[in-house]
C-alpha cells in the first residue's frame, strides 16, 4: 500500500473549502434603500426551525485586522446594542452562509452567532420586535452588534434613521436536530487513491470513513466524530500537516 505522503502527492485535487465565494465587486458604491417598501407578507417573522449549522461559517475568521470566534451554540444568548441595516448594495450577493442576500427577507448579520440561528430583535426606542434568521457575518463596526435586512429594519421602524438601540434574544427549539460530525479530508478524481488514503487514515485515527461521488469527484470523509472537542483537535492536527484544507461538516443523518 502506498504511504499517506505518497497518496497526498498523487491526489489530483486537494480538499476544497466549504461555502461559496462572494463576488469581489458590488454593483453600487454606497448602500441604499430599495425603490419600494416591503410588503406585509415580506415582514412576517421568520419561521424558527431546527437547521444544521454551517461548518464553514463556524470557523474563526479575521476582518479588518480583528479576529472573531463564532459561538458553538446560541442557546441563552442575549445582548443590547446598536442595530443597523443593509439593502440594495448587497442584494443578490452571497452571504457568509453561502445563501443569496434578499433585502426583503427577514434576515440579519451577526459577527459570532452560529449560522443559521434565529433571534428576536426588539427596538428599545419604540417596542417593536421581529424574529429574524441570522445567515450572514457583520456589521464590522465596533459600535454595532447586528445588521438587519431592510425589511426587518422597516418592521422595527428605524429604516429612516439608519440605526436603533435594540435587544437581541436567541430563539431555540426544545429538541435540537440530530447532528453527526464528519471531517472532509480530501477530494480527487482518482478513486483508487482516495480509497487507499481512506484506509490509511481510518487505521491511523481509528475512525470510519466514507467516500461520496459528485460529478466525477470523490470526496473522503472521516467520522462520525464523538464530540466537538475531538473534532476540533483532529481538524487542527490535519490542517497543521499535509491536509491544510480539511474542514468539518455536519449531517442530520449518518453518512
Amino acid at each position: 500500500m502506498k504511504n499517506i505522503k505518497t497518496l497526498i502527492l498523487t491526489l489530483s485535487l486537494a480538499a476544497g473549502l466549504a461555502g461559496c465565494s462572494s463576488p469581489s465587486r458590488y454593483h453600487i458604491r454606497q448602500d441604499a434603500a430599495p425603490l419600494r417598501s416591503p410588503t406585509v407578507l415580506e415582514m412576517q417573522d421568520a419561521l424558527v426551525t431546527n437547521e444544521r449549522k454551517s461548518a464553514a461559517a463556524g470557523r474563526q475568521y479575521t476582518v479588518l485586522g480583528k479576529t472573531y470566534t463564532p459561538m458553538k451554540s446560541e442557546q441563552g444568548y442575549q445582548a443590547e446594542g446598536i442595530a443597523s441595516w443593509y439593502g440594495r448594495k448587497f442584494h443578490g450577493y452571497y452571504t457568509s452562509n453561502g445563501e443569496v442576500f434578499n433585502m426583503f427577507a427577514m434576515t440579519a448579520a451577526h459577527k459570532t452567532l452560529p449560522l443559521p440561528s434565529f433571534v428576536k430583535v426588539t427596538n428599545l426606542e419604540n417596542g417593536k420586535s421581529a424574529i429574524v434568521r441570522v445567515n450572514d457575518r457583520g456589521p464590522f463596526h465596533d459600535d454595532r452588534i447586528i445588521d438587519l435586512s431592510y425589511a426587518a429594519a422597516y418592521k422595527l421602524g428605524y429604516y429612516h434613521n439608519g440605526t436603533a438601540r435594540v435587544k437581541i434574544e436567541a430563539i431555540t427549539l426544545d429538541e435540537p436536530a440530530p447532528r453527526f460530525t464528519y471531517m472532509q479530508v480530501a477530494a480527487s478524481s482518482q478513486l483508487n487513491n482516495i480509497r487507499a488514503l481512506g484506509d490509511a487514515l481510518s487505521k491511523q485515527y481509528r475512525l470510519a470513513h466514507n467516500i461520496s461521488e459528485e460529478k466525477g469527484l470523490y470526496k473522503l470523509r472521516l467520522g462520525p466524530i464523538a464530540s466537538d472537542e475531538d473534532a476540533e483537535k483532529l481538524l487542527n492536527e490535519l490542517r497543521s500537516g499535509q491536509f491544510n484544507r480539511a474542514f468539518l461538516l455536519y449531517s442530520e443523518k449518518q453518512l
